[in-house]
Order: structure tokens, then C-alpha cells, then sequence
């Protein structure tokens, strides 16, 4: 347990952070599961509306600092190439 009055304060700092980082993590995951399942439909319209919130979502994220810049950038790839497969494919 702490003893100092700042390490008592650290731990309050890191529970209020602990809850926002779980909170936008999961609004990430979330729009990018939402954007994968939008991508394998058939709806060319839905599936890049989708990837664009979730790139939107990702890019939120980076910048609070809860997912890292590159972690974001690589997911943002893997689904616009899934988004351009998907397209290609639907021609």
C-alpha cells in the first residue's frame, strides 16, 4: 500500500486513467470489429462509411495516447486493404 501522500495520489491518477484508456480502447476495437463485419457484407457504401469511423476512432486513440501511432497506422492498412480486396472483388 502507499505511504506517501503523492503515491496515494498516483494511484488515484492511474484508476481515472486506467477507466478513460478502457473506455476509448474499447470504442477502437469496437469500430474496427464493426468495420470488418461491414467490409465482408456485400455493401460497398457501408463497408467504407464503416472503415472511415474506424479510422477516425484509431486516430483518436493514437493521439490520447492510449494505442501507439504505428500500432494505429497498421491497423488503419490492414483494413483499407481488406476494404480494396473487398472492392476488387465486387466488380
Amino acid at each position: 500500500m502507499a505511504n506517501t501522500k503523492s503515491a496515494k495520489k498516483r494511484i488515484r491518477q492511474n484508476s481515472r486513467r486506467r477507466v478513460r484508456n478502457a473506455r476509448i480502447r474499447t470504442r477502437a476495437r469496437s469500430s474496427v470489429r464493426t468495420a470488418r463485419q461491414a467490409i465482408e457484407g456485400t455493401d460497398k457504401v457501408a463497408g467504407e462509411a464503416a472503415v472511415k469511423s474506424a479510422i477516425q476512432e484509431l486516430d483518436r486513440a493514437a493521439a490520447k495516447g492510449v494505442l501507439h501511432r504505428n500500432n494505429a497506422a497498421r491497423r488503419k492498412g490492414r483494413l483499407q486493404k481488406r476494404l480494396a480486396q473487398m472492392k476488387s472483388t465486387a466488380k
